[in-house]
């Protein structure tokens, strides 16, 4: 009799942690999907785009949506995976749309030779407000659409800089 007591109190208490245990996992779930797909806090720094973000850093709310029912356009500031190192992401703005021509400095420290190139179907001009520290689509030429992973909504730190860009 005791037996079957010890193992109702047991069953209850393995039910209750099975459905805590289930609970969570559903919230990990949904806050992955959520980061991942829907949109995420992102810390940025560096020069490439002053004065529009901080040199020491913003916090940025990315939406990862819009490039994927492609809802970009010239003047977002967008995050790209770096053409260059697949494992870092760049913070740009786009300049240039597929089937554009852009024209842009082809150095600006050293010469005011401007180039004019028309963007390729399926990729986008990117260039750093800062263009003397910024390492963007005048070197490495039109960039992927595909390397685009969200478009920045607006910036949640600094306080005293919040807002959209």
């Amino acid at each position: 009799m005791r037996l079957f007591q010890y193992l109702s109190q047991w069953k209850s208490k393995a039910n209750d942690g099975i459905q805590q245990s289930l609970l969570i996992a559903k919230f990990l779930c949904l806050l992955h999907v959520t980061s991942n797909y829907v949109f995420s806090p992102v810390m940025v720094y560096g020069p490439s785009m002053l004065p529009t973000l901080n040199l020491t850093g913003d916090v940025l709310l990315v939406e990862h949506l819009s490039p994927l029912f492609d809802k970009l356009g010239p003047g977002d500031v967008i995050l790209v995976r770096s053409p260059d190192n697949p494992r870092k992401t760049v913070t740009k703005r786009i300049i240039g749309m597929e089937g554009d021509t852009v024209t842009f400095l082809a150095d600006p420290s050293k010469s005011d030779r401007y180039i004019s190139l028309k963007v390729p179907k399926g990729h986008v001009w990117i260039q750093g407000d800062n263009i003397y520290a910024s390492k963007d689509s005048r070197q490495l030429g039109p960039i992927p659409c595909g390397l685009i992973s969200g478009k920045v909504l607006y910036r949640v730190w600094p306080p005293e800089c919040f807002g959209s860009l």
